[in-house]
């Protein structure tokens, strides 16, 4: 399966410089706003009709997390990767003050780095994966000016979850043989359906990102209010599960989701996991440029 996509890789050597090669073709923005640093990737045109893009990846993840989706997106508008705060290559957040939620503080700093790059009022469209997803739904609602959200295997849903493997705490690895066993563990039980033992790329992509993850996600997703945020949102939505995603149950979700809201659009993709953009990168694109263009 993997082996059919452009950006694929047999070993961690050639993973490392394919993601370098990707690395490079973006333009790098370091922004400060109270104190925090967030980093963003931009990919595409200098121009374009079409608002900007922005994605927001998953827990224990990073700008990555869409590296087999930028080309496809950034054809024709400009694409902006965060690295988002407590994550990879941007400051963590302060903590949330009192009567705050959790999530809070990292929205301030991702809204107000985001609005430094391409001004307050600008209409963008926005899409997030895994806590991503909630996170992207609680900042449209905050921010306001997004055309149009896409949610992929989104987090903060509160249905049932299907994980039949536990994960394995890779931070207390004995050594770094032990750590990779750890981390191949948890990619083949959580992100990947199919394709764990012979895919370096994704494999690094997991690694680099888990080493970079300094934000409790978990908690935040598990605490539900996928679907409160929606509602604040009137503008289309497209809500993406991959068939065998185990942190949900997709079609019975789905259907329920869509049900009386006839300006969002639900698919479940055939064959893949919950890193669904990663896994069938092709049919994902594909949903994503209709959607959004």
């Amino acid at each position: 399966m993997n082996a059919s996509h452009p950006l694929f890789a047999a070993t961690d050597a050639d993973a490392r410089r394919l993601i370098s090669q990707v690395d490079a073709r973006a333009s790098r923005h370091e922004v400060v706003h109270q104190g925090v640093r967030v980093c963003w990737r931009r990919f595409g045109p200098d121009s374009a009709a079409l608002p900007p893009l922005v994605l927001l990846h998953g827990g224990h993840g990073s700008w990555l997390h869409w590296l087999r989706n930028i080309e496809a997106l950034s054809a024709d508008r400009a694409l902006w990767l965060p690295d988002m705060p407590g994550f990879h290559d941007s400051d963590v957040p302060p903590r949330a003050g009192p009567g705050e939620e959790a999530l809070d503080p990292l929205l301030r700093a991702l809204g107000g780095s985001l609005d430094t790059l391409v001004g307050a009022n600008t209409p963008i469209d926005l899409g997030g994966f895994s806590f991503g997803g909630l996170t992207a739904a609680k900042f449209a609602a905050r921010r306001g000016a997004v055309r149009k959200l896409a949610l992929l295997g989104s987090g903060g849903h509160g249905t049932l979850r299907r994980m039949a493997v536990e994960m394995i705490n890779w931070r207390a690895a004995k050594d770094r043989d032990a750590e990779v066993a750890a981390l191949r563990h948890n990619l083949g039980a959580l992100m990947l359906h199919e394709g764990v033992d012979t895919d370096a790329l994704a494999f690094a992509i997991h690694d680099i990102s888990c080493h970079g993850t300094r934000f409790r996600s978990k908690e935040v997703s598990l605490a539900g209010g996928l679907q409160a945020a929606l509602a604040l949102h009137a503008g289309p939505q497209l809500l993406v599960w991959g068939e065998f995603d185990v942190t949900a149950d997709p079609r019975p979700l789905v259907a329920q989701l869509a049900a009386g809201h006839p300006r969002r659009r639900t698919t479940v993709v055939d064959g893949a996991g919950h890193w669904v953009q990663y896994e069938r990168a092709e049919a994902t694109n594909r949903l994503l440029v209709d959607f959004l263009g």
